[in-house]
C-alpha cells in the first residue's frame, strides 16, 4: 500500500515514515501542503497521512480541496490539536480517522489497515483468494494453510493484488505502489516478482492480461 505522508516535522517525518515502511507500507513522505496538494493530483496514493499545520497550505484546507474534487481517498490526520472541536472539524472537513500526537505506531499501522479493509468494503483482516490467504499485520502468507516464504516485495506485490482481486492492476500502477518515489526499479523486476510467486503459489494464481496488467481471481 502506497501512503502520502505529509508531516512538516523532520524528526517525527522521518520516525513515521521508517516505522510504517517497517509495518509493509510504502511511504512518500512531503513537508509542504502546496507539495503535497500537486503531488495528490498527479499520482495514485492508497492511503493519506496529513498533518495539519503546514507551510504553504494548511492541512484543512489541502483536506477540503481533496473531497471537493471528489478525491476518495482515505485520509488519516495526524496532529497534535486535541480538542474535540479540532477532531469535529477535521471529521467533518472529510477525514476518515484522526490520531493525536504522541501515539504508538503499531496502531496507526492498524489505522491504516482498517481504512483499507474499509475502502474494499471488506470485515475480515485478513485477505483470502483461493487457497491463499494473507495476514497484512502478521506480514503471513499461507497456502491450503502451509507456511510461504516470500520476500518483501513480493508479499507487497501478492498483497496488492489480492487487495484488488477481481480486477486488472497496470504494470506501472503496481511499481508505484511496491517502489513510490524511493528509485527506479529494475526493468523487469516486477516481472522477477511474479514469476517467483507463481511458482510457490501456483502458476495460474496471477494471471497476466497482455498488454494491460495482472490480476488475481477473487
Amino acid at each position: 500500500m502506497r501512503v502520502l505522508l505529509v508531516e512538516d516535522d523532520d524528526i517525527l517525518g522521518d520516525a513515521v515514515r521508517a516505522g510504517l515502511q517497517q509495518a509493509g507500507f510504502t511511504v512518500d513522505w512531503l513537508q509542504d501542503g502546496r507539495q503535497a496538494d500537486a503531488a495528490l493530483r498527479d499520482n495514485t496514493f492508497d492511503l493519506l497521512v496529513l498533518d495539519l499545520g503546514l507551510p504553504g497550505l494548511e492541512g484543512l484546507a489541502l483536506l477540503q480541496g481533496l473531497r471537493e474534487r471528489g478525491d476518495s481517498l482515505p485520509v488519516l490526520i495526524l496532529t497534535a490539536r486535541d480538542a474535540v472541536a479540532d477532531r469535529v472539524r477535521g471529521l467533518d472537513a472529510g477525514a476518515d480517522d484522526y490520531l493525536v500526537k504522541p501515539f504508538d505506531m503499531d496502531e496507526l499501522a492498524a489505522r491504516l489497515r482498517a481504512l483499507v479493509r474499509r475502502q474494499g468494503g471488506r470485515a475480515r483482516p485478513r485477505l483470502r483468494c483461493g487457497g491463499v490467504e494473507l495476514d497484512p499485520a502478521a506480514h503471513r502468507v499461507t497456502l491450503d494453510g502451509r507456511p510461504v516464504a516470500l520476500s518483501p516485495r513480493e508479499f507487497a506485490v501478492l498483497q496488492y493484488l489480492m487487495e484488488h482481486a477481481g480486477s486488472v492492476v497496470s504494470r506501472g500502477r503496481l511499481e508505484q505502489a511496491i517502489y513510490g518515489w524511493s528509485g527506479e526499479p529494475d526493468s523487469n523486476a516486477l516481472e522477477v516478482f511474479i514469476h517467483n510467486l507463481r511458482k510457490k503459489l501456483g502458476a495460474g494464481f496471477i494471471t497476466t492480461v497482455r498488454g494491460v496488467g495482472y490480476m488475481v481471481e477473487p
